[in-house]
């Protein structure tokens, strides 16, 4: 399958981190907003995802071992509605170009970059992301 890894950090994540701030609105609404800075992911790959039998997106925990499955529902560039979107980062949602609409988070596999390739270059994702400073890939995933 194809669709996107994703890398996060936990700069300004509150106590216990960007995956459990989302939960909670999960757990309130049904669904949160998790928002993408810097560059829109193109409409292309949005619609590629957004074709797949269960549309997710890999997320990356920057320079930790966090890999999460994000089960998604809806991709968008327009800011949403402020109270599905973590308390962390309301005020900053100016600031993200691409917004999904994400049901439920998921541990990935441990060996899961490399069994992903980059499509661009072929390269096992685990490679391509230790030396590159893209902030996402378009990736082949194993269907599973």
């Amino acid at each position: 399958m194809k669709t996107i890894a994703l890398r996060f950090a936990e700069n300004f994540a509150p106590e216990g981190g960007t995956i459990k701030a989302h939960e909670v609105v999960i757990k309130e609404k049904g669904y949160v907003w998790y928002g993408k800075m810097g560059t829109a992911i193109g409409k292309d790959k949005a619609e590629i995802i957004m074709k797949l039998n269960d549309p997710k997106i890999l997320l990356i925990q920057s320079g930790k071992l966090g890999r999460y499955w994000a089960h998604i529902k809806d991709i968008q560039r327009e800011c949403p509605e402020p109270e599905a979107i973590p308390v962390y980062y309301r005020n900053d949602q100016d600031n993200f170009k691409t917004w999904f609409k994400v049901t439920s988070f998921e541990k990935a596999p441990s060996n899961i970059m490399s069994q992903c390739k980059v499509v661009s270059s072929g390269a096992e994702l685990g490679h391509a992301s230790h030396y590159s400073m893209s902030p996402y890939f378009f990736i082949e995933a194993p269907e599973e």
